[in-house]
């Protein structure tokens, strides 16, 4: 299965479009939602907040900001300590 170039969904064998451009490189869409938001628009995917690429950038967003949470609390422990 291909996944979409855009929003990152499966696209079934037989379904959605593939669109080459001049220079070799190929995109494949699973609707002209996303095409119309990659090519004509140029949007990023990461932006869009029906995306795979925008839930996993927030994912990750959230990650690093627990991350600074949990040294934050940690240096507090500690200086309530001494």
């Amino acid at each position: 299965m291909v996944k979409c170039s855009f929003c990152g969904t499966d696209i079934n064998k037989g379904t959605g479009k593939m669109f080459v451009k001049r220079d070799g490189t190929t995109f494949f869409f699973c609707s002209n939602k996303c095409e119309e938001n990659l090519l004509k628009l140029k949007r990023q995917p990461s932006k869009a907040k029906w995306t795979a690429a925008w839930g996993a950038s927030k994912a990750a967003a959230q990650k690093t900001k627990a991350k600074k949470d949990t040294k934050t609390a940690k240096k507090e422990v500690k200086k309530k300590k001494e």
